[in-house]
């Protein structure tokens, strides 16, 4: 038998539903509605507005708005001006609320975009109220204490100044911003809320928001008139030591590139950060830390790897997680599971958003804002 020529070599099918590229995230619209839809039910007839910063927590701010305007929702968080103006185009009618308030020299376009700013300095307050000047308005904004996060804002003790200097414009929301929401015990929470009821009362008749996701569940119910989640919506538990109450939104998989066997001995990724300790399968799945997975998910003494579920089994990470690639321990997996181009979860129905980030030593935020751009996207339940 001679050397087959290129046209006679055995090419594998092409399959023209199947992505090109190595990662598939996919985004259920339908549970983000429902995921708004609780929270609101559960804020008891107070308003549900929707923080969709970050590119919507990472999942596509276009899609994630328009999923949630259409569940109901009229009043959005965004970070800064840029992603302010993406969801004015996107929500021409909606409340838009900029926490990065007026940032210098961005008054004129938060203007023009009818954005409210969140003004937490007398800095912000003198250039929105000179840019108001300027209109011949006065231009909608909330006004942010800082009750404890030291972070930005008024301080309380400058609430009555802050209510004189703002006459020029017009107040449409006070707010603050839990900092340990997720503590239900933690006797900061009940500081902060008193905190934020002095400096609130020098603004009689404007509403007033201070929870946030794990903040819509403390026992004090501070819903106020408005409650902005964020983490939750997308599937993050805002009540850390219990059950999650909501439903999944995002689901990653990532194909097999490559499957090897070890021998005894033999190491894996840079440094040899592993080694076989028996005969060992290994296959090499198509994501890294390029594509949202951290370095810090590597296997380290007396911390756990990440996972990957491969055929119902759970696979651990072994080596350094590198750009590109991760590569699993499949020996204990069902050999027609793990092999070239079969697909596996690292987030999805076994492995949260919340599990990921703890093998990582991060947090569900940070893991679900980084989830990389060369995933293939899929939008269901739209």
């Amino acid at each position: 038998m001679g050397i087959l020529s290129p046209a006679e070599r055995p090419v594998a099918a092409i399959d023209p539903s199947e992505p090109i590229e190595t990662g598939v995230l996919t985004v259920d619209l339908g549970a983000l509605a429902a995921n708004w839809r609780q929270l609101s039910s559960a804020a008891r007839g107070t308003e549900c507005g929707a923080v969709v910063k970050a590119d919507g927590y990472g999942l596509g701010q276009a899609a994630v708005m328009r999923a949630l305007a259409s569940a109901g929702c009229r009043t959005f968080f965004v970070a800064n001006l840029a992603e302010g103006e993406t969801a004015r185009a996107l929500a021409p009618h909606a409340n838009i609320y900029v926490l990065d308030g007026v940032a210098p020299g961005c008054a004129p376009r938060l203007a023009a975009a009818a954005l409210r700013p969140c003004i937490g300095s007398f800095a912000e307050l003198e250039e929105w109220s000179a840019t108001s000047v300027l209109l011949g308005r006065r231009l909608e904004a909330a006004i942010h204490f800082d009750t404890g996060m030291n972070r930005l804002g008024f301080a309380p003790s400058d609430a009555a100044e802050a209510a004189a200097r703002s006459t020029g414009i017009s107040p449409t929301l006070v707010m603050s911003h839990f900092l340990s929401a997720q503590l239900p015990d933690a006797p900061v929470n009940a500081k902060q809320i008193s905190a934020f009821e002095t400096a609130r009362a020098y603004f009689p008749g404007v509403p007033a928001s201070l929870a946030a996701s794990s903040g819509v569940f403390l026992p004090q119910r501070p819903h106020l008139d408005l409650v902005r989640p964020g983490y939750a919506l997308y599937g993050g538990n805002p009540t850390p030591g219990a059950a999650n109450p909501m439903r999944r939104v995002a689901s990653l998989i990532a194909r097999i590139l490559s499957v090897r066997e070890l021998a005894a001995g033999e190491t894996v990724g840079y440094d040899g950060v592993f080694m076989a300790q028996r005969p060992t399968r290994v296959a090499t799945i198509g994501a890294g830390y390029a594509d949202g997975l951290p370095v810090s998910a590597t296997a380290a003494p007396g911390k756990a790897a990440g996972e990957a579920v491969v055929g119902g089994r759970r696979c651990p990470f072994v080596g350094r997680v590198s750009m590109d690639y991760i590569v699993l321990d499949v020996t204990d997996a069902p050999a027609q599971a793990a092999h070239r181009g079969a697909w596996v979860e690292l987030l999805g129905d076994t492995i949260d958003v919340d599990e990921l980030a703890s093998r990582a030593r991060t947090i569900g935020y940070e893991a679900l804002t980084r989830l990389g751009r060369r995933y293939a996207r899929r939008y269901v339940g739209g």
